[in-house]
């Protein structure tokens, strides 16, 4: 079965993706990253403008591969008290957004840390996270674009957490927005990876426009791409720990709690060519199961979707694409609100 949007891409390739036709619809980004995202509008044929960006070194990169018209390297609350923008930027088909979302995963600290400043990664600075949800909604409202999209984790619709999904959802509609929620999971996309996000997806009421229904039926993809051939030392436990995995074993932790009866170990991620690849986490080490090899650049890319020939710069590539949407899920939600929403605008 062909895929709509490939997994295993070029940016040397150009856009749209092959078999997509260009489009006259402009998009604007905020706390863009590496442009997971914005690559994934290009592919779906669509005019990306830039966007917003806190951490300065990752906002270098995203100009190095991207060359964006309009780049801000701000806080996203500081871009919110901006004059003078380009008109265009008031004028746009869709505003797109991924707020750092930290605090709700279910594998985080949750409740104790919303409301509550410290330095995270994204950006160096003394900031909260919970909050940019809504700043984000004051940006959409500043902006009025036709459409808006913000995607965030799956933790946002559980427990305690669904408090703020209610708050967005009732925040954009007083704000004249029809709103959808969708919990959408990328291995039906296309994408090589059992990942599961949230996006809040909106249209001004103006256009009365029928509710959005997004179903994927793509067949999944195993990892049968893993090329690596960066072998470990074999001296140590962590060989001998390895040498102890059965099938069905994920993690270096299944192994532990097996073999020693010990919780540990599990950010030690077990690959297989017959499975399907997990969330990449920065902070994880990924292996494969039939050989003691670690995975490698390409690996990583092709999970993600990002293009083979993306400029990491300085940056591990772990941590730009496991922060990132993968491209082509945009891809494939960007394609499906051309032909559903704006199309009929």
């Amino acid at each position: 079965m062909k895929h709509l949007f490939n997994y295993k891409w070029y940016l040397k390739d150009g856009y749209p993706a092959k078999n997509i036709a260009k489009n006259n619809y402009n998009v604007f980004g905020t706390f863009i990253c590496g442009g997971g995202s914005t690559m994934g509008y290009k592919l779906a044929g669509f005019n990306h403008l830039g966007g917003v960006e806190i951490d300065p070194p990752i906002a270098d990169i995203y100009k190095t591969n991207h060359n964006p018209k309009h780049l801000y390297n701000l806080d996203i609350r500081d871009f919110n008290k901006l004059e003078n923008l380009p008109s265009e930027l008031y004028d746009l088909d869709i505003l797109d957004g991924s707020p750092p979302c930290s605090t709700f995963s279910m594998a985080g600290s949750r409740e104790k840390a919303w409301g509550k400043e410290k330095v995270f990664r994204e950006g160096q600075k003394m900031q909260s996270l919970d909050d940019l949800v809504f700043v984000y909604c004051d940006t959409i409202i500043k902006l009025q674009p036709k459409v808006f999209l913000l995607e965030n984790v799956k933790g946002i619709i559980q427990g305690n957490a669904k408090l703020y999904s209610k708050q967005i959802v009732d925040k954009m509609t007083k704000a004249g927005y029809n709103v959808q929620v969708f919990c959408l999971n990328a291995a039906s996309m296309g994408v090589p990876q059992k990942r599961e996000r949230v996006f809040f997806i909106g249209h001004k009421k103006e256009y009365n426009l029928p509710k959005l229904k997004l179903e994927f039926n793509e067949l999944s993809i195993k990892m049968d791409f893993l090329e690596s051939n960066n072998e470990l030392n074999k001296d140590g436990k962590l060989y001998s720990d390895w040498l102890k995995r059965k099938q069905g074993d994920k993690n270096f932790g299944d192994i532990c709690l097996r073999t020693e009866g010990v919780q540990k170990s599990f950010g030690r991620v077990l690959l297989s060519k017959n499975d399907y690849a997990p969330t990449i986490v920065s902070g994880n080490q990924y292996i494969y199961f039939d050989k003691f090899v670690e995975a490698s650049k390409n690996d990583y890319c092709q999970i993600g979707t990002y293009p083979l020939d993306y400029n990491f710069k300085n940056i591990e590539p772990k941590y730009l694409i496991g922060m990132s949407v993968q491209p082509v899920m945009t891809a494939q939600i960007a394609n499906q609100i051309k032909i559903q929403w704006l199309d009929k605008i």
